[in-house]
């Protein structure tokens, strides 16, 4: 999967921390929602402007980095 896509870092929002699509959920949130023993149904529902490729995106980068 290209992240790239989804996946950017902006400074000044965030920290610089990775965020999703511009906005201003960052992977490191949703990585700790599914390290928390969330599902990725739980994820999307408790965030409806996330998608599944969002979530897959956030764990692609991790991979990389």
């Amino acid at each position: 999967m290209q992240y790239q896509n989804i996946i950017a870092i902006e400074p000044g929002k965030r920290g610089g921390k990775p965020c999703i699509r511009g906005m201003r959920i960052t992977v490191y949130d949703v990585l700790s929602y599914l390290a928390s023993g969330m599902t990725y149904e739980e994820v999307l529902d408790d965030f409806p402007y996330l998608t599944q490729e969002d979530i897959l995106a956030c764990l692609s980068c991790t991979s990389d980095r």
